[in-house]
């Protein structure tokens, strides 16, 4: 019996640590969002950003998924050179009058930007970009459900306070992780920009 229950825990702990493990490099495959750190306090952070390049797309027909296809289409070649371009992270999704999430972009990569972002095939899809300052970030694990972009948005607003700072402009919301990462393995992040 004892062996048994050693042979199980030595088992979920493989299965637990693997599952960390790919988690990690596969968030760590990615280009990510430049910026520069200015304080860090356990989840809360201030970034400065400069200006990014994204290709954006509405959130409308289709929901997140089809957002997303849509982002994944132009990177994979859909677009005026059929050049394929790296996935980057993190997917942001700034919210619309609602609160809720209004746009898809991701981060055009900075070599591409240098050598000049072909325009998207599709008309729903566009070139944009994400405006660059200081920006008030809470990072959170979960799903990144309506609620918890509520709660984290309560959450950071408070924080913004009390910090003696003060922001402009909706929120921006963020994920770093693919779908099938665990609930609480996943990087979720949510952004308002400051005055």
């Amino acid at each position: 019996m004892k062996k048994a229950r050693l042979s199980l825990w030595i088992s979920l702990s493989v299965v637990v640590v693997g599952g960390i493990a790919f988690v990690a490099t596969s968030r760590a495959g990615y280009e990510t969002a430049a910026f520069e750190l200015v304080k860090k306090d356990g989840p809360f952070e201030i970034r400065d950003y400069a200006g990014l390049v994204v290709v954006t797309t509405p959130m409308k027909g289709g929901g997140q998924n089809g957002s997303f296809g849509r982002l994944f289409k132009y990177i994979s070649g859909e677009n005026a050179s059929e050049q394929k371009i790296a996935m980057t992270t993190p997917v942001f999704m700034p919210a619309s009058g609602d609160g809720a999430p209004g746009e898809m972009q991701f981060v055009v990569p900075a070599d591409v930007v240098k050598a000049g972002a072909p325009a998207p095939a599709d008309p729903s899809v566009k070139l944009s970009k994400m405006s660059g300052g200081k920006y008030a970030v809470l990072r959170y694990s979960g799903r990144g459900t309506a609620e918890d972009r509520a709660a984290k948005l309560a959450q950071l607003r408070e924080r913004i306070v009390k910090e003696g700072l003060k922001s402009g402009g909706g929120p921006v919301y963020a994920g770093y992780d693919p779908p099938w990462t665990p609930a609480l393995m996943r990087r979720n992040e949510v952004l308002l920009k400051l005055k």
